[in-house]
Protein backbone atom coordinates (compact mmCIF):
# COMPACT_ATOMS: atom_id res chain seq x y z
CA UNK A 1 0.00 0.00 0.00
CA UNK A 2 1.18 3.34 -0.80
CA UNK A 3 1.16 6.73 0.66
CA UNK A 4 0.94 9.59 -1.41
CA UNK A 5 1.11 13.23 0.21
CA UNK A 6 1.62 15.65 -3.67
CA UNK A 7 -0.65 16.36 -5.51
CA UNK A 8 1.36 15.81 -8.88
CA UNK A 9 2.32 12.54 -8.03
CA UNK A 10 -1.27 11.35 -7.42
CA UNK A 11 -2.42 12.86 -10.45
CA UNK A 12 1.22 10.94 -12.77
CA UNK A 13 -0.05 7.48 -10.69
CA UNK A 14 -3.83 8.20 -11.51
CA UNK A 15 -3.00 9.01 -15.07
CA UNK A 16 -0.76 6.04 -15.26
CA UNK A 17 -2.94 3.63 -13.91
CA UNK A 18 -5.68 4.67 -16.44
CA UNK A 19 -3.31 4.63 -19.50
CA UNK A 20 -2.49 0.94 -18.17
CA UNK A 21 -6.24 0.08 -18.57
CA UNK A 22 -7.05 -0.05 -14.83
CA UNK A 23 -10.26 1.36 -13.01
CA UNK A 24 -9.65 3.59 -10.38
CA UNK A 25 -12.69 3.53 -7.21
CA UNK A 26 -12.36 5.56 -4.63
CA UNK A 27 -13.29 6.47 -0.82
CA UNK A 28 -13.23 10.06 -0.21
CA UNK A 29 -12.52 10.07 4.19
CA UNK A 30 -11.44 12.72 7.14
CA UNK A 31 -10.24 10.20 8.83
CA UNK A 32 -10.25 8.44 12.20
CA UNK A 33 -11.83 5.37 10.25
CA UNK A 34 -14.20 3.35 11.76
CA UNK A 35 -16.35 0.45 10.24
CA UNK A 36 -18.37 2.05 7.95
CA UNK A 37 -15.71 3.64 6.33
CA UNK A 38 -14.63 0.17 5.80
CA UNK A 39 -17.77 -1.00 4.41
CA UNK A 40 -17.25 1.67 1.93
CA UNK A 41 -13.88 0.56 1.12
CA UNK A 42 -14.79 -2.95 0.67
CA UNK A 43 -17.63 -1.75 -1.97
CA UNK A 44 -15.07 0.43 -3.25
CA UNK A 45 -12.92 -2.64 -3.43
CA UNK A 46 -15.72 -4.56 -5.90
CA UNK A 47 -15.55 -1.65 -8.41
CA UNK A 48 -12.28 -0.90 -9.74
CA UNK A 49 -8.94 -2.66 -10.24
CA UNK A 50 -7.34 -0.40 -7.89
CA UNK A 51 -8.73 1.21 -4.94
CA UNK A 52 -7.96 4.94 -3.42
CA UNK A 53 -8.90 6.56 -0.16
CA UNK A 54 -8.16 10.07 0.76
CA UNK A 55 -7.24 11.13 3.76
CA UNK A 56 -8.30 14.92 4.50
CA UNK A 57 -10.13 16.80 7.05
CA UNK A 58 -11.23 19.52 4.84
CA UNK A 59 -11.17 23.20 6.47
CA UNK A 60 -13.58 24.70 4.21
CA UNK A 61 -16.36 22.09 5.05
CA UNK A 62 -16.38 23.50 9.00
CA UNK A 63 -17.95 26.82 10.46
CA UNK A 64 -15.56 29.43 12.36
CA UNK A 65 -17.22 27.49 15.81
CA UNK A 66 -17.54 24.48 14.87
CA UNK A 67 -14.86 20.93 15.43
CA UNK A 68 -12.21 21.02 12.81
CA UNK A 69 -9.57 21.80 15.53
CA UNK A 70 -10.50 18.95 17.89
CA UNK A 71 -11.39 16.57 15.04
CA UNK A 72 -10.05 13.77 15.82
CA UNK A 73 -7.10 12.59 13.63
CA UNK A 74 -4.95 8.95 13.49
CA UNK A 75 -2.67 8.49 9.86
CA UNK A 76 -0.96 5.47 11.54
CA UNK A 77 -4.23 3.90 13.00
CA UNK A 78 -6.06 4.53 9.52
CA UNK A 79 -2.84 3.14 7.68
CA UNK A 80 -3.54 0.27 9.15
CA UNK A 81 -7.00 -0.83 9.05
CA UNK A 82 -6.45 0.22 4.90
CA UNK A 83 -4.29 -1.98 4.83
CA UNK A 84 -6.46 -4.85 6.69
CA UNK A 85 -9.44 -3.96 3.85
CA UNK A 86 -6.96 -4.09 1.06
CA UNK A 87 -6.78 -0.37 0.37
CA UNK A 88 -4.12 0.11 -2.73
CA UNK A 89 -3.43 4.19 -2.05
CA UNK A 90 -4.13 6.52 0.26
CA UNK A 91 -3.88 10.30 -0.97
CA UNK A 92 -2.92 12.42 2.30
CA UNK A 93 -2.23 15.58 1.19
CA UNK A 94 -1.72 18.89 3.53
CA UNK A 95 -4.59 21.35 3.83
CA UNK A 96 -1.69 24.12 1.84
CA UNK A 97 -1.68 21.82 -0.72
CA UNK A 98 -5.46 21.64 -1.26
CA UNK A 99 -5.63 25.44 -0.80
CA UNK A 100 -2.93 27.41 -1.56
CA UNK A 101 -2.39 31.01 -1.24
CA UNK A 102 -4.75 33.00 -3.14
CA UNK A 103 -6.70 30.22 -3.82
CA UNK A 104 -10.40 31.45 -5.05
CA UNK A 105 -12.43 29.19 -7.06
CA UNK A 106 -15.67 27.33 -5.35
CA UNK A 107 -17.90 25.15 -5.99
CA UNK A 108 -21.61 25.76 -4.67
CA UNK A 109 -24.61 23.46 -6.20
CA UNK A 110 -27.36 25.94 -5.19
CA UNK A 111 -31.33 24.56 -4.03
CA UNK A 112 -29.83 21.32 -2.37
CA UNK A 113 -27.28 22.82 -0.57
CA UNK A 114 -30.33 25.20 1.46
CA UNK A 115 -32.27 23.57 3.74
CA UNK A 116 -31.50 20.85 6.74
CA UNK A 117 -27.63 20.95 7.41
CA UNK A 118 -27.47 23.82 5.29
CA UNK A 119 -29.68 26.26 7.29
CA UNK A 120 -27.34 25.21 10.31
CA UNK A 121 -23.97 25.59 8.79
CA UNK A 122 -23.33 27.50 6.27
CA UNK A 123 -20.72 27.46 3.40
CA UNK A 124 -20.73 23.48 4.39
CA UNK A 125 -21.71 21.81 1.04
CA UNK A 126 -20.17 24.51 -0.62
CA UNK A 127 -16.31 23.41 1.10
CA UNK A 128 -17.49 19.91 0.30
CA UNK A 129 -18.60 20.47 -3.65
CA UNK A 130 -15.25 22.16 -3.62
CA UNK A 131 -13.22 19.67 -2.51
CA UNK A 132 -14.82 16.43 -4.04
CA UNK A 133 -14.18 18.03 -6.99
CA UNK A 134 -10.75 18.63 -6.72
CA UNK A 135 -10.32 15.27 -5.20
CA UNK A 136 -11.47 13.62 -8.71
CA UNK A 137 -9.44 16.14 -10.69
CA UNK A 138 -6.48 14.72 -9.06
CA UNK A 139 -7.26 10.84 -8.59
CA UNK A 140 -9.22 10.96 -11.73
CA UNK A 141 -11.78 8.02 -10.28
CA UNK A 142 -14.05 5.74 -11.91
CA UNK A 143 -16.18 5.43 -9.47
CA UNK A 144 -16.81 7.15 -5.87
CA UNK A 145 -18.36 5.69 -2.84
CA UNK A 146 -19.97 7.55 -0.51
CA UNK A 147 -22.17 6.80 2.81
CA UNK A 148 -25.87 7.41 2.58
CA UNK A 149 -26.10 8.31 6.42
CA UNK A 150 -24.81 12.14 5.20
CA UNK A 151 -27.88 12.19 2.47
CA UNK A 152 -27.67 15.97 1.89
CA UNK A 153 -24.13 15.27 0.52
CA UNK A 154 -24.69 12.53 -1.17
CA UNK A 155 -27.78 14.12 -2.97
CA UNK A 156 -24.94 17.35 -3.46
CA UNK A 157 -22.64 15.38 -4.95
CA UNK A 158 -25.09 13.55 -7.27
CA UNK A 159 -26.19 17.07 -8.66
CA UNK A 160 -22.67 18.23 -9.21
CA UNK A 161 -21.28 15.30 -10.77
CA UNK A 162 -24.21 15.38 -13.25
CA UNK A 163 -24.13 19.40 -13.61
CA UNK A 164 -20.28 19.47 -14.55
CA UNK A 165 -20.36 16.01 -16.60
CA UNK A 166 -18.04 14.73 -14.82
CA UNK A 167 -17.09 11.19 -15.70
CA UNK A 168 -17.62 9.21 -12.38
CA UNK A 169 -19.59 6.95 -11.03
CA UNK A 170 -21.68 7.99 -7.52
CA UNK A 171 -22.34 4.91 -5.81
CA UNK A 172 -24.51 5.47 -2.14
CA UNK A 173 -23.63 2.40 0.44
CA UNK A 174 -26.55 1.98 3.00
CA UNK A 175 -25.46 3.79 6.84
CA UNK A 176 -24.00 1.38 8.69
CA UNK A 177 -24.85 0.41 12.51
CA UNK A 178 -23.38 0.10 15.83
CA UNK A 179 -25.17 -3.18 17.45
CA UNK A 180 -27.03 -0.99 19.46
CA UNK A 181 -28.42 0.94 16.56
CA UNK A 182 -26.85 4.18 16.44
CA UNK A 183 -25.09 5.13 13.21
CA UNK A 184 -21.51 5.24 12.95
CA UNK A 185 -19.54 8.54 12.77
CA UNK A 186 -15.99 9.46 13.63
CA UNK A 187 -17.71 11.96 16.12
CA UNK A 188 -19.49 8.84 18.31
CA UNK A 189 -16.07 9.31 19.96
CA UNK A 190 -16.79 12.65 21.66
CA UNK A 191 -19.95 10.80 23.07
CA UNK A 192 -20.00 10.28 27.31
CA UNK A 193 -21.46 7.11 28.05
CA UNK A 194 -25.03 8.88 29.01
CA UNK A 195 -24.55 10.89 25.85
CA UNK A 196 -24.15 7.20 24.13
CA UNK A 197 -27.12 6.38 25.31
CA UNK A 198 -29.47 9.33 24.92
CA UNK A 199 -28.32 9.59 20.85
CA UNK A 200 -30.06 5.79 20.65
CA UNK A 201 -33.44 8.17 20.89
CA UNK A 202 -32.21 9.12 16.83
CA UNK A 203 -32.35 5.26 15.71
CA UNK A 204 -35.24 4.79 17.84
CA UNK A 205 -36.95 7.62 16.50
CA UNK A 206 -36.66 6.54 12.97
CA UNK A 207 -38.02 3.01 13.32
CA UNK A 208 -41.11 4.98 15.61
CA UNK A 209 -41.95 7.18 12.39
CA UNK A 210 -41.82 3.76 10.13
CA UNK A 211 -44.27 2.52 12.09
CA UNK A 212 -46.24 5.20 12.46
CA UNK A 213 -46.39 5.46 8.24
CA UNK A 214 -47.40 1.79 8.73
CA UNK A 215 -50.16 2.10 10.65
CA UNK A 216 -51.48 5.03 8.32
CA UNK A 217 -50.01 8.11 8.99
CA UNK A 218 -49.36 10.30 5.86
CA UNK A 219 -49.16 13.83 7.68
CA UNK A 220 -45.78 14.92 7.78
CA UNK A 221 -46.37 17.17 10.27
CA UNK A 222 -47.39 14.46 12.84
CA UNK A 223 -44.36 12.27 11.99
CA UNK A 224 -42.22 15.15 13.00
CA UNK A 225 -43.58 16.05 15.77
CA UNK A 226 -43.39 12.51 17.34
CA UNK A 227 -39.87 12.23 16.17
CA UNK A 228 -39.16 15.49 18.06
CA UNK A 229 -40.90 14.02 21.38
CA UNK A 230 -38.98 10.75 21.09
CA UNK A 231 -35.95 13.04 21.15
CA UNK A 232 -36.54 15.51 23.65
CA UNK A 233 -37.61 13.13 25.95
CA UNK A 234 -33.77 11.98 26.66
CA UNK A 235 -30.97 14.01 28.31
CA UNK A 236 -28.83 16.67 26.43
CA UNK A 237 -30.15 16.61 23.42
CA UNK A 238 -31.01 19.80 21.02
CA UNK A 239 -32.83 19.13 18.21
CA UNK A 240 -31.41 20.94 14.79
CA UNK A 241 -34.05 19.30 12.56
CA UNK A 242 -36.41 16.86 12.02
CA UNK A 243 -37.60 16.70 8.43
CA UNK A 244 -40.03 14.76 5.89
CA UNK A 245 -38.58 15.54 2.42
CA UNK A 246 -38.48 14.36 -0.80
CA UNK A 247 -35.65 11.74 -1.07
CA UNK A 248 -33.98 13.23 -4.43
CA UNK A 249 -34.81 16.89 -4.50
CA UNK A 250 -34.54 17.14 -0.75
CA UNK A 251 -37.94 18.95 -0.82
CA UNK A 252 -40.33 19.14 1.77
CA UNK A 253 -43.90 16.91 1.11
CA UNK A 254 -47.24 17.85 2.27
CA UNK A 255 -47.88 13.51 2.21
CA UNK A 256 -46.17 11.00 2.82
CA UNK A 257 -45.22 8.82 0.02
CA UNK A 258 -43.85 5.94 -0.67
CA UNK A 259 -40.08 6.22 -0.49
CA UNK A 260 -39.81 9.09 1.82
CA UNK A 261 -36.91 10.27 3.45
CA UNK A 262 -36.93 11.44 7.30
CA UNK A 263 -33.62 13.34 7.65
CA UNK A 264 -32.57 14.46 11.34
CA UNK A 265 -29.75 16.43 12.99
CA UNK A 266 -29.29 16.96 16.87
CA UNK A 267 -26.65 17.91 19.21
CA UNK A 268 -26.13 15.64 21.96
CA UNK A 269 -24.01 17.44 24.93
CA UNK A 270 -21.49 19.04 22.30
CA UNK A 271 -21.48 16.01 19.35
CA UNK A 272 -23.08 17.02 16.22
CA UNK A 273 -25.00 14.06 14.67
CA UNK A 274 -27.03 13.08 11.82
CA UNK A 275 -29.03 10.72 10.87
CA UNK A 276 -32.21 9.66 8.30
CA UNK A 277 -34.00 6.26 7.04
CA UNK A 278 -36.61 5.97 3.58
CA UNK A 279 -39.62 5.20 5.25
CA UNK A 280 -41.97 3.49 2.83
CA UNK A 281 -45.87 2.77 2.99
CA UNK A 282 -45.27 -0.87 2.49
CA UNK A 283 -43.68 -3.40 4.55
CA UNK A 284 -40.30 -4.94 3.13
CA UNK A 285 -39.46 -1.83 1.34
CA UNK A 286 -36.72 0.03 3.38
Amino acid sequence: MEIINDINQMQKRAEALRNSGKTIAFVPTMGYLHDGHLALMRAGRELGDVLVVSIFVNPAQFGPKEDFGSYPRDLERDSALCRQVGVDIIFHPAAEAIYPRGFQTHIEVENLSRGLCGDFRPGHFRGVATVVAKLFNIIKPHAAVFGEKDCQQLAVIRRMTADLNLDVQIVGYPTVRETDGLAMSSRNTFLSAAERQSALSLSRSLEQAQQMVREGERAPGRIEQAVRETISREPATEIEYVRVCHPESLSELKWVEDSTLLALAVRVGKTRLIDNRIITTKPGRE
